[in-house]
């Protein structure tokens, strides 16, 4: 399973001057196998799992001073912990907060140390913390695997690059744009859990093992909640996290969550969903100008699953009946092309930042203009529409040009790449073109 990410942690290896990295992202979407594959690079490799080992928590309790953390470390697991050459790896750091607070110190104490750190629900963790490290820690934050992360796993290098080069004036040839659509197909059914895709290509011809896993982490998302109650009431994290799916693509209302929420707790609830990772939130823009976050309405905004595969889990989809359809009905099941490019939005954007995704509603009595995405491309506003076909209207994104004056607008669909004046065409296996 190649990642990306890897890359960015190999470059931090290399660095003189490395902060300890806090990687940051929901449960299983690959946090301790990249750590772990980074460790591959150094000659001594420690993994203190803090759910697993929690009696070296107790290391941590008496003061905390790297260089004493380190020697009882050493000894707890037998390994040498020596800078430049071991990677010492915290795993659901979460569970011992005065772990967390140490990590400040190593930066000082024994910066050529390379330190990882990693935690499910680390957000619940740091927001409890007074201080646990700014300007020492870097962050890192993680999704599941992107499309072309999707394509990696399937060893289709040559087809990205040929994607890569793809442009309005040389659109792919017919058989490649066939074969991608055939890809984001699956894509979509199966998303990009890491596990639920080393299953899918161990086992493609029997696509239950495929939803028994999506089965799986739905139930392991839900077994969380109760880690997080006495911030609200599990049935209720139950409840508005259902919400989320029948809410899809159209403005999140509260008060449409549930009997057992008024709005007040489901804001609380979807807030703590949010927190976990499970739900990102894409709040609406006047879209005027860069930086798109200045002129937000916080009280106007849609909510994403974190995955397209447990979305639909979650929507109740019978998997098999999708995968061996010839037509793209399924892209129509709760916008799930929306969804989907929200979602490849996030994973292309620099993972050092915690990414927010906008759209534009225009503010006037009966309008129903809507842009599905607002992004940022070389110092101006992008409009970026969405569609699950190859036909649809623009009146919205040819109003927004017109409003806001935009250079161009971004129209993503199953179209090959196209123009159509002063729209761009991107096809929806071609998100990730936009940023390079």
């Amino acid at each position: 399973m190649r990642r990306t990410v890897i890359h960015t942690l190999k470059e931090w290896k290399s660095s003189e001057n490395h902060k300890v990295l806090l990687l940051r992202g929901a449960r299983q979407v690959g946090k301790t196998y990249v750590a772990r594959e980074l460790g591959r690079d150094f000659k001594y490799f420690i993994e203190v799992n803090f759910e697993k080992d929690s009696d070296v928590g107790r290391i941590f309790e008496q003061n905390l001073d790297p260089k004493r953390i380190c020697e009882s470390l050493s000894a707890y697991y037998g390994v040498a912990i020596i800078e430049r050459e071991t990677l010492l790896f915290f795993d659901e750091i979460q569970s011992c907060p005065k772990a967390i607070q140490a990590l400040r110190f190593f930066y000082e104490s024994v910066p050529q140390l390379h330190v990882i750190a990693a935690g499910s629900l680390l957000e619940f963790a740091l927001a409890d913390l007074p201080s646990w490290g700014v300007g020492r820690i870097r962050s890192i934050f993680m999704h599941p695997m992107s499309f072309d992360e999707f394509l990696l796993a399937q060893n289709e290098d040559a087809i990205i690059e040929l994607k890569k080069i793809a442009s309005p004036e040389r659109p792919l040839e017919q058989v490649f744009h066939d074969k991608l659509n055939e890809y984001l197909k699956k894509f979509l059914l199966i998303g990009g859990m890491p596990e639920v895709v080393k299953t899918y290509i161990n086992n493609s011809t029997d696509i239950t093992k495929v939803q028994q896993v999506l089965s799986d982490i739905t139930i392991s998302y839900y077994d969380d909640f109760a880690k997080y109650k006495n911030r609200s009431p599990l049935l209720r994290l139950r409840e508005v996290f259902g919400s989320v799916v029948r809410q899809a693509g159209g403005k999140y209302i509260y008060s449409n969550a549930g009997a057992l929420s008024n709005p007040a707790q489901a804001k609380e609830a979807l807030d703590l969903l949010e927190m976990a990772g499970l739900v990102h939130k894409v709040y609406h823009s006047s879209g005027q100008g860069i930086p798109l976050g200045a002129e937000v309405n916080f009280k106007k905004f849609k909510a994403l699953f974190l995955d397209t595969g447990i979305f639909l889990q979650n929507a109740g989809l019978k998997m098999s009946e999708y995968l061996l359809a010839e037509n793209t009905e399924m892209l129509n099941k709760g916008n799930l092309a929306e969804i989907f490019v929200g979602l490849e939005l996030l994973k292309y954007a620099d993972i050092h930042v915690k990414e927010q995704l906008y759209y534009w509603h225009r503010e006037q009595r009966g309008s129903n203009a809507e842009v599905d995405y607002l992004i940022e491309q070389k110092g101006r506003v992008m409009p970026v529409e969405v569609k699950s076909g190859t036909t649809g209207k623009m009146q919205s994104m040819n109003l927004f040009i017109e409003e806001r004056k935009a250079l161009k607008g971004i129209r993503i669909s199953l179209e090959n790449f196209s123009k159509y004046g002063k729209i761009e065409v991107v096809p929806l296996y071609a998100v990730s073109n936009l940023f390079q």
